[in-house]
């Protein structure tokens, strides 16, 4: 929180960044028809099954309620000692938002995983 809030307010040089060891992975929710046409102000339920680790993208607050604006929605993160348990991790999380015609892809971090190998 501490180096998004020093992101938006120009202080970044004055926060130490800390490396860890391990991988993140972060699985991208889209709007149904998302590349093409998507509709938009889709209410948006975020869960505590989520996580803390939720970047907000198309997004935007409606009269208080978090809707859909955009094709790619928000990103669900995870940290984990390995890429196969931080992916795991992320997928289990994505089960704790949900809104109309929401999808996301399996077969990207199936990819980064067969790279490795």
């Amino acid at each position: 929180l501490d180096i998004m809030r020093a992101c938006t307010d120009g202080t970044l040089a004055d926060v130490p960044v800390v490396f860890s060891d391990g991988a993140a992975a972060c699985v991208i929710v889209a709007s149904g028809g998302y590349p093409q046409a998507y509709p938009k102000g889709k209410e948006i339920t975020i869960t505590p099954e989520a996580g803390d680790e939720i970047y907000v993208a198309g997004a935007k607050l409606d009269e208080g309620r978090l809707v859909t604006s955009g094709g790619r929605v928000l990103g669900v993160g995870a940290t984990a000692p390995t890429l196969e348990e931080a992916l795991a991790k992320a997928y289990e999380r994505v089960k704790g938002v949900s809104f109309e015609g929401m999808h996301f892809r399996h077969d990207i971090g199936a990819r980064a995983l067969a790279a490795l190998k």
